[in-house]
This record gives structure tokens, sequence and C-alpha cells, in this order.
């Protein structure tokens, strides 16, 4: 305990110096964490209590139009992270996450500055995407509110705060880039269904992204395990964290899955 306290402490003063450099505190929500907190309470008061209420009496909002321009972009936004992380560079920091070097190597500031911009970008979306759950309360579809949708949108806004502002490392550059693409799918199926029925027959591939999200958990784990064996040079306490949450929504997501596409017995 007394060694992961002492790498929390390390890690947090080497990442206030770099964050000072790259003026990471200036950004937009960066500051503190009170606004991003604000907005997760607000999203949670609104979708399990507010919201609900306000509805019961009304009728269902439709909001084709906005549901077909949300989701496009979602979509624009999704690809957009892809292609940052294929910027100079980055890429390369999945391949070679400061592994077998020494252990005050540190990446180059232009490169910690692309990368910790691409994961405020990140961030961005993940807060952006808290939306979701709006929607399906003002439209009245409380059915899709389940505890897995809401732990996911919760830990992803938030987790991805301390990312940028706490915890930056190279380790996660990988989950970024499969989850946006992950998402571009994702996003895609949800328009072409705001786009009305006669896109239905176009539409059979539903159940494929739930695979997708479980391989990229998967993959990244193993990645995650591979950064541990190594002793590749990046913050440990963040490795073992993103472990932890790669387990979680694997029993999640895997649980969902069979709730929702295996065969029921008779």
């Amino acid at each position: 305990m007394a060694s992961i306290i002492h790498q929390i402490i390390s890690n947090y003063d080497e990442i206030e110096e770099i964050n000072s450099e790259i003026k990471v505190p200036t950004w937009p929500l960066m500051g503190s964490p009170g606004p991003m907190l604000t907005i997760v309470g607000c999203y949670l008061a609104f979708i399990l209590k507010v919201g609900p209420r306000m509805m019961e009496k009304k009728p269902a909002y439709q909001l084709s139009n906005v549901m077909i321009a949300y989701n496009a972009v979602q979509v624009a936004l999704s690809f957009f992270l892809v292609m940052r992380v294929f910027q100079p560079g980055i890429i390369g920091v999945i391949l070679s996450p400061r592994c077998g070097k020494s252990q005050h190597a540190k990446l180059d500031m232009p490169l910690q500055l692309a990368v910790s911009t691409t994961a405020w970008w990140y961030h961005i979306a993940k807060m952006v995407e808290l939306l979701d759950t709006v929607f399906f309360v003002l439209r009245k579809k409380q059915n899709q509110i389940t505890f897995l949708h809401i732990y996911h949108h919760t830990m992803t806004a938030v987790v991805s705060w301390i990312y940028v502002r706490l915890l930056p490392g190279e380790q996660c550059v990988l989950l970024g880039l499969l989850n946006s693409f992950v998402h571009v799918v994702m996003y895609t199926y949800y328009l072409l269904t705001a786009l009305g029925p006669q896109y239905q027959k176009y539409l059979w591939w539903k159940k494929y992204i739930t695979w997708l999200q479980l391989v990229q958990f998967a993959i990244v784990l193993s990645y995650l395990f591979m950064v541990l064996v190594r002793d590749c040079q990046t913050p440990k306490p963040l490795t073992y964290f993103m472990m932890a949450n790669m387990i979680i929504f694997l029993y999640l997501f895997g649980d969902f899955y069979r709730k929702a596409y295996k065969p029921k017995k008779v």
C-alpha cells in the first residue's frame, strides 16, 4: 500500500509539472472538477427523478429531426477522435508505451500536448453523450435506462476528466481509439434507426455492436496486462484502475448480451 501511495504522489507531482507546461488547467472544464461534477449531478438528478416526474403526464416527445442531427454529430465526432489518434506520434505510444526505458523517461512535450488535447476532446465527447439518456427520458423510453447505461455514461464522463487533468498515461490511448471506433459504428446504427422504418431491413446487425464492445474491453484488458508485465514506465495506479473497470464492463456488457440476445429457454 505504501508503495502505491508513493507512486500516486510521484505521478501527481510529475503530471502537475507537465500540465502546467501545456496549460491543461486553462482548458474548458479543466480548471477544477466543479463544472464537470455539476453537469454529471444535474444529469443524474434529471434522469432519475426530475425528468420522469416531468414526463409522467405528458406524451412522449418524438424528436425525430433532433435525433437524426444528434446521431450524425456523434458519428462525426467519433470519427474525428479516431483520426486524432492517427496523428504522427500518437499511434506510436500504443505500440511502445515507454517500455524498457528509464523510470524518468517522458513523452516529448509536443507529443504530450497532442495526447492530452485528444484526451480532452474525448472527454467532451463523453459529456455530450450524456444526452443519450436525456433523450430516453424525453421520449419516455425508461426501459432503456438500465444500471449498465447509467454506470457506463457516468463513469466515462468522470474518469475521462480525471484522466486529462490528474492522471494522463499513454496506456489509455488504445481504449480511446477502440471506443471511438465502436461509437462510429454504434451511432451510425442509431442514425439509420432515426431516419425511419424504411431503413429497418438494414439494421439486422444490432447485436454485433455489443460484440464489438466486449471485444474492445478484452483487447484493452490484455493490453493493460502486457503494460504491467513489461513494467512500462506509465502511471501504474491508472493501469490498475482501468483494468478493474474493464473487468466490470466485461461483466455488465456480457450480462446484457446474454439477457438481450441469448435464446430464451422454454
